[in-house]
């Protein structure tokens, strides 16, 4: 996308707050192939745009992504379903029950597997998520990636925990913006958008879908 095409502060205007049918079509809903691992992204989501990621890992999402291309002729995007986050603790943590990890950009990133988050409130209920896949063009990342925007509010980082999640339908393709800003607010409406779509009945009720009752 050229600078000339870069999006704007204002585009929220023309946006729709509900997207996709009244019940979820094929190829949705998609479910996750289980459980799969928080990893360390770039650290960007929380750091620049003040909207913390889940990150996972290739494997965990590249069969999904087949079975939109196959149905809807487009991959990469935005997307909003459930998620649910578990801890996953293990046993060669130090003291804290953590574990430092560097990543490929040299960060070092402590994992507590998700062991401080609390029961009942962060892990053990579903929450309503916002799914971002591809190259991010206003980073001008190399590799695909997924970061998953769980919308709730977490005391603490989870990396290394377990989460499912149900994808439910799409709301819109990646973008490339004039500035931070303006990407910022394009994601706060992604989030809106999430909430509205989620909250139609035959889409609320896969919040009680029995995949999440493991």
């Amino acid at each position: 996308m050229s600078d000339t095409q870069k999006v704007s502060l204002d585009r929220t205007a023309t946006r729709p707050t509900i997207v996709g049918p009244e019940t979820p079509e094929p190829p949705y809903p998609l479910y996750s192939a289980g459980d799969v691992d928080v990893i360390a992204g770039f650290g960007r989501g929380s750091s620049d745009l003040g909207i913390p990621t889940a990150n996972i890992p290739r494997e965990a999402y590249v069969d999904m992504l087949a079975a939109i291309k196959q149905e809807c002729g487009h991959d990469t995007g935005i997307y909003y379903g459930w998620v649910a986050v578990s801890p996953n603790p293990q046993t060669e943590t130090d003291a804290a029950g953590e574990k430092t990890v560097t990543t490929a950009n040299n960060r070092e990133i402590k994992y507590n597997f998700g062991t401080k988050l609390e029961p009942g409130v962060d892990t053990g209920v579903v929450l309503p998520m916002v799914m971002s896949v591809g190259l991010n063009p206003f980073y001008h990342n190399q590799d695909l990636s997924a970061e998953i925007h769980i919308i709730h509010k977490f005391r603490e980082t989870f990396y290394g925990a377990k989460l499912r999640f149900i994808i439910l339908g799409y709301i819109r393709p990646e973008l490339d913006y004039v500035s931070v800003e303006a990407l910022i607010n394009d994601i706060n409406f992604d989030i809106k958008v999430a909430l509205n779509s989620l909250a139609r009945p035959d889409y609320a009720k896969l919040k009680d879908d029995a995949f999440f009752k493991h």
